[in-house]
């Protein structure tokens, strides 16, 4: 592998509900999530996360995987319905306690904890009033990130506000294909403004706290068009407004894309629009795979090859990209989109780009414990990623999703993320190939013979 850069950050991320489990004990709340899992049909395989991988009670056993593995931060997630059971009001105490304990372990260790205040899970008692769709969920977001700040702010360097709105906000509120299962189309346009908002007024809380390097986590990818004919680039033009620039712009702009866009927000956006845009120390990048993008296609075509079902009524339809291989989910493997995405958004948006970090890439393949595959994936990712920073590209660090096997949101236990196989069984823990060679990776980086 390439050297990078003295001073980055290697990591690891996972989220709270999808490893966590314990959904009803030590005084944690529901979520929007275990609401969607409770539907029949709303999980390919008919699964929920009470248990997941186990992580609340196994969590020292997943740190010694981590100082095994070398990583020099993990990125988590806090649960807000373990922390604020209603979303708001009295603290429950075991729930805060228990990332207390995880932080110092972690610091313990010598592992930086990059704490992510919302990878997901509103509190169920907020989303019955409206969740993201109101207004004053953003508010409370921020009242919660103070809350967590105040008890873990003094050993926190790095803070992650939210973890890929878009996706919330599209397939949550718009396809109705994760929590909370609502399918509004473009009316779910409100909850991409409200989580945005949200961040805004975190940032404004942690900084109160005293925090001094605060990040987002973006999903992005290059979005292609079909063809060169009109239709193709207007459609693609669209959906990279609507998943790129409309969660980027107001966050390093100031403002929305498209005037036309933000008329459709509700309160007083320009005034949201100064909160929204606060400054940040850096910013997070979770890419996968680009999107190719042409006019509608027939609803059963729209997005087979994306993994979701676009209703034909949308403006745009995405297809297979051909000559690819594919991971063991069915997306892309194109190691080369990751440049293209930092050179576009180093074009886009100059010196407003403050430094990046990689806060999620990784692959599903199905073999327990020799992924090669997995292996090839990073391998060819990291070399990638190498191209951008020989270029000047300000990348400050990577994280691998993810450390664990775990539940993968609606298409359930299938789907094998992990450097570490997870026996959903018995939850037994298994290093895969994939875990022994970023070990490797990882002491050469640090040019340790260890």
């Amino acid at each position: 592998m390439p050297r990078f850069p003295g001073g980055f950050l290697w990591g690891v991320s996972t989220s709270a509900f999808q490893i966590e489990g314990a959904v009803d004990e030590d005084g944690r709340g529901p979520s929007a999530w275990d609401a969607f899992t409770a539907r029949p049909g709303s999980v390919k395989d008919g699964s929920d996360a009470a248990v997941a991988a186990g992580h609340y009670h196994r969590w020292p056993e997943d740190l010694a995987l981590l100082r095994e593995l070398g990583a020099g931060a993990y990125r988590f997630s806090v649960s807000w319905p373990r922390v604020l059971p209603s979303g708001s009001g009295a603290v429950n105490g075991p729930g805060l306690d228990f990332y207390d304990r995880l932080v110092d372990a972690l610091c313990e260790a010598g592992i930086q904890p990059v704490p992510t205040l919302f990878h997901w899970d509103t509190p169920q008692a907020l989303e019955e009033r409206g969740g993201w769709l109101e207004r004053d969920t953003a508010r409370l977001f921020a009242d919660y990130a103070d809350t967590v700040a105040a008890r873990l702010g003094d050993r926190i360097t790095h803070w992650v506000t939210l973890n890929e709105p878009a996706e919330v906000t599209l397939l949550g509120y718009g396809l109705g294909q994760h929590a909370p299962g609502r399918r509004l189309l473009f009316d779910a346009l409100p909850a991409a403004h409200h989580q945005l908002l949200g961040h805004g007024l975190a940032v404004r809380a942690l900084r109160a706290r005293g925090a001094r390097s605060i990040g987002v986590a973006n999903s992005h990818g290059p979005v292609w068009p079909l063809s060169d004919g009109e239709t193709d680039r207007e459609a693609a033009e669209l959906y990279d407004l609507l998943t790129n620039r409309m969660f980027a712009d107001p966050l390093l702009l100031g403002r929305y894309p498209d005037e036309g866009l933000a008329a459709l927000l509700p309160g007083p956006v320009a005034d949201d629009l100064k909160a929204i845009g606060e400054p940040l120390d850096w910013y997070g990048v979770n890419y996968y795979q680009p999107t190719l993008v042409g006019a509608p296609a027939p609803e059963s075509q729209a997005g087979e090859f994306a993994g979701i079902g676009l209703p034909g009524e949308l403006p745009f339809g995405i297809r297979e990209i051909p000559g690819k291989e594919r991971t063991g989910s069915g997306w892309a493997v194109v190691p080369e989109g990751l440049p293209e995405t930092l050179r576009t958004f180093c074009a886009r948006y100059g010196d407003r780009l403050p430094p990046v970090m990689i806060t999620e890439n990784g692959c599903a393949y199905p073999d327990p414990v020799h992924d090669r595959e997995r292996v090839a994936f990073l391998r060819a990712h990291l070399r990638a990623l190498h191209e951008a920073v020989a270029e000047g590209i300000d990348v400050r660090g990577y994280f691998v999703w993810s450390l664990l096997d775990n539940f993968e949101w609606a298409e359930g236990y299938r789907p094998r993320f992990g450097l570490v196989h997870v026996d959903y069984q018995t939850l037994e823990r298994t290093p895969k190939d994939s875990f022994r060679w970023l070990r490797a990776v990882l002491r050469e980086q640090r040019g340790s013979s260890r």
